[in-house]
């Protein structure tokens, strides 16, 4: 299987700070611990296994079997959760929202890119157990982020959805609704022997399922079992009850808040975008219903929006006898799945890995050890055919990665029989006019502001002229113009990266279980470069 790869600067996709990250930049290191190179991990293991508090495997391991006894799955996810029982067994995690089939590809690369990192790690540290662990965002509420898909420039939308969509979890919701959406996935897909197995996939998780979180499970698991991926959810009472005492210091002293701060300062310092501002108390309170943000009010504490309120006394006694009623929002969800899991290392886009490097001083204060934060692997997937039509319309990679307007103007200025780069005469025409800035100093130099108002009109003028020259020329390329925007159309749909767009189902349909296969083989997670995977011949 043909690769290529870019690096992640020249897709122009990615921000500074991930960048800056990448780079291990010096004012960037205090933000966070160990960076991810194969080599530090002996050094995170260490901390990870003396800090854990291994009462909990235990309670995990049951959990896991509860939240797995409804799924026939992989002998290797079965081992897997066994081994997590054992004090030699780490973790690395990702984690995602319940979007509608997976949602973007990139729910593919993310667990991709953990699966092969748990291998890696094995290679390295033989004594040691490595488990991937996919973390379902079950208590998210954003229903909006997640009831849809795109397949084939189609939106796929599950509009007839439970009522309390948008009210509370996600993972409560009711799969009702979701035959239509079937209905029309099915029509799409086509009667192929791919086509029939995403069908099964579809109908058996969603059909088959009463409640988000079960079919989302159910799916993951199909797809990734068989390399035992073991999926977690963390809204139950017997894992929250280990987060009371995190809790606690979050609704009376506002910990995440208070430590974050700092970090939060040195990012608008650096002038980064901050992904996520803290709030005061960073739990929602949830149940079947609803999930609302709690906050305090003059010593009392109160659900947003609801008739709900406790004095300080009433709201512990209520976090200790219903712990799985206090849902950490996007701060503390970090920070409960570190005292949750033996994990070494976190794997994200780059806007989780933003606010990620929010947190390490709250960690800290916890006494929690930070893990290692990999962003994940990205990827552009291609046909034979769209390689082969690349090379004859002599784009380069780096030059496909390009704004449209500029991608056409280059390969346009570069494929006539004129010079339309005007640049020169530019220059010649700002050297003319220093040459009258040079006089009008010496003579009067009121008449300074009247060359500079010639100059502007003058190199607008050929600005217009160059534009117009370029226009024509498209016009005369009509054909060229167009087959190199059906190209990057194809692989950029809505002129963003394909894998935060398409669902995996449009190369899943085409290429069955090679889909999967490729990606494990061509995306080493340790390998800091954006990888273009070619399907089939040219």
């Amino acid at each position: 299987m043909p690769t290529d790869c870019i690096s992640y600067p020249e897709t122009n996709y990615f921000t500074n700070l991930i960048l800056d990250y990448l780079s291990q930049k010096k004012k960037l290191k205090e933000l966070y611990g160990h960076f991810p190179e194969l080599q530090n991990f002996e050094k995170q293991i260490a901390e990870k296994e003396s800090s854990f508090d291994h009462a909990i495997r235990k309670d995990l391991v049951k959990v896991l079997k509860k939240q797995y006894s409804g799924i026939e799955t992989s002998d290797k996810t079965q081992d897997n959760i066994r081994l997590l029982g054992e004090k030699n067994s780490f973790t690395v995690v990702t984690g995602h929202q319940l979007n509608l089939f997976t949602g973007p590809l990139y729910f593919l690369y993310k667990i991709v890119s953990t699966i092969n990192l748990t291998e890696k790690l094995k290679q390295k540290y033989p004594d040691q157990h490595f488990v991937p662990i996919y973390w379902m965002a079950t208590e998210d509420h954003d229903f909006e982020e997640i009831n849809f898909f795109n397949l084939n420039g189609k939106k796929f939308k599950w509009n007839n959805a439970d009522p309390r969509a948008g009210k509370t979890a996600v993972g409560y919701l009711s799969t009702e609704g979701l035959d239509e959406v079937f209905q029309l996935f099915s029509a799409e897909i086509g009667d192929g022997e791919n086509g029939k197995f995403l069908k099964t996939l579809f109908r058996k998780g969603y059909l088959e399922h009463d409640n988000l979180s079960d079919a989302t499970r159910y799916i993951a698991d199909k797809l990734f079992g068989e390399y035992g991926l073991v999926i977690v959810d963390g809204e139950d009472a017997d894992l929250k009850k280990h987060f009371i005492p995190y809790a606690k210091n979050e609704l009376l002293e506002k910990r995440s808040f208070e430590k974050t701060t700092s970090a939060v300062e040195k990012l608008n310092e650096l002038g980064y975008n901050v992904q996520v501002n803290p709030r005061e108390i960073n739990l929602f309170y949830l149940n079947e219903e609803i999930r609302e943000r709690i906050i305090e009010k003059e010593g009392k504490f109160f659900v947003n929006e609801t008739e709900i309120s406790w004095t300080r006394d009433e709201l512990l006694k209520e976090l200790e006898e219903h712990p799985e009623r206090f849902s950490p929002n996007v701060m503390l969800r970090p920070l409960y799945e570190e005292v949750i899991l033996p994990n070494l290392c976190y794997i994200g886009g780059g806007g989780e890995l933003a606010y990620w490097l929010e947190l390490k001083d709250y960690f800290e204060a916890e006494n929690v050890t930070f893990p290692m934060l990999l962003l994940r692997n990205s990827a552009l997937l291609q046909s034979g055919k769209q390689s082969g039509k690349r090379k004859r319309l002599n784009i380069s990679i780096p030059e496909l990665f390009l704004k449209q307007h500029e991608l056409i103007n280059r390969k346009v200025r570069k494929i006539s029989n004129i010079d339309i780069d005007f640049s020169p005469q530019k220059q010649h025409l700002v050297d003319q006019f220093q040459h009258l800035y040079d006089l009008a100093e010496q003579t009067d130099k009121s008449f300074i502001g009247a060359v500079k108002a010639q100059e502007v009109k003058q190199l607008k003028g050929l600005d217009n002229l160059e534009k117009r020259l370029l226009k024509a020329q498209k016009r005369k390329l009509k054909d060229e113009v167009e087959r190199i925007a059906e190209l990057q159309n194809g692989l950029f749909p809505n002129k963003s990266l394909q894998e935060r767009q398409t669902n995996f189902s449009e190369f899943y349909v085409e290429y069955g279980p090679e889909l999967i296969e490729e990606l494990m083989n061509n995306l080493d997670p340790l390998e800091s470069n954006f990888k273009i995977i070619t399907f089939g011949k040219e």
